[in-house]
């Protein structure tokens, strides 16, 4: 569900290529799996991250096992590499958001004739600022919760599942159920997630865990915002379908979901979008 996923998925060349690299995730989810075994061998060797303020920190706790176990050049090796993989995923979110802002925010509502030369700087600036704010977020934020951060992000983005998903795979659902549900849950997550204040620093944005209402037991926030969500959008969905509130228009047909890269129809327009944004005849 995340933005750069989709974005992947979205400008592949075809199905196949989809496939292809579908089929290379379990390798790399294995891959993953054993880089989470570093946990237990820091646990074995006994190491103990001290930060500069001279207190324990889990977060550099795979850092300093590299500093111990290992020689000086390699263990700077292994720093690289860790700051080329924070780097890199970073580089494609930023991207990822610039694009979306780019086609779907300022080409729609703000320069429908822009050129692709205007897209492309106008998607520059914004993956610009997209790293600039997450550097802000970063420094600004409890440091003792930057391991919530992923967590704390998925509260947002499950929320878009509903609108996207059932938005794409069904017709029953009605747009503006699945909007007051995204609104919704985007509310009650942040909200809640706001209210979550760690014991040590008395900070907000603690934890992703929270009382389910109802419930009385703890859980995770994004769930229980995803569960009102879906909740909201069939409500609503049942009682504007019942005033008879038009659904809006789909404009997609069954074909649609089966064009790739070649086929009459994408060329076509593909060769409308570059009449219009260069004005040829």
């Amino acid at each position: 569900m995340y933005p750069h996923s989709i974005t992947a998925t979205l400008s592949s060349s075809s199905r196949n290529t989809i496939r292809r690299n579908a089929a290379i995730l379990p390798a790399y989810s294995f891959v993953l799996g054993l880089l989470a075994l570093l946990g237990w061998v820091a646990i074995a060797a006994k190491t103990k991250p001290i930060g500069l303020d001279g207190k324990l920190n889990p977060q550099l706790v795979i850092p300093q096992l590299f500093e111990d176990s290992f020689p000086n050049w390699f263990a700077g090796v292994a720093f690289a590499a860790v700051a080329i993989g924070a780097l890199v995923p970073a580089a494609i979110m930023s991207i990822a958001a610039a694009n979306t802002f780019t086609r779907n925010i300022y080409r729609d509502f703000i320069k429908p004739d822009a050129t692709h030369a205007q897209e492309a700087r106008v998607s520059k600036l914004s993956s610009l600022v997209v790293k600039a704010f997450a550097l802000v977020f970063v420094l600004t934020l409890d440091k003792q919760n930057a391991i919530n951060f992923q967590l704390l992000g998925g509260i947002w983005i499950l929320q878009t599942f509903p609108a996207i998903v059932f938005g794409l795979y069904t017709r029953w659902f009605h747009r503006w159920g699945l909007l007051a549900g995204w609104a919704v849950g985007m509310v009650y997550g942040t909200i809640t997630a706001y209210n979550v204040i760690n014991p040590a620093t008395k900070a907000h944005f603690g934890g992703s865990l929270d009382i389910i209402p109802t419930i009385g037991k703890m859980g995770y926030i994004a769930t229980t915002a995803f569960a009102i969500n879906v909740i909201i959008a069939v409500v609503l969905t049942l009682v504007l379908r019942a005033l008879k509130v038009a659904p809006g228009l789909d404009e997609t047909i069954k074909g649609d979901y089966f064009a790739d890269a070649g086929d009459p129809r994408v060329e076509k327009n593909l060769g409308m979008d570059t009449h219009l944004t260069t004005g040829t005849p």
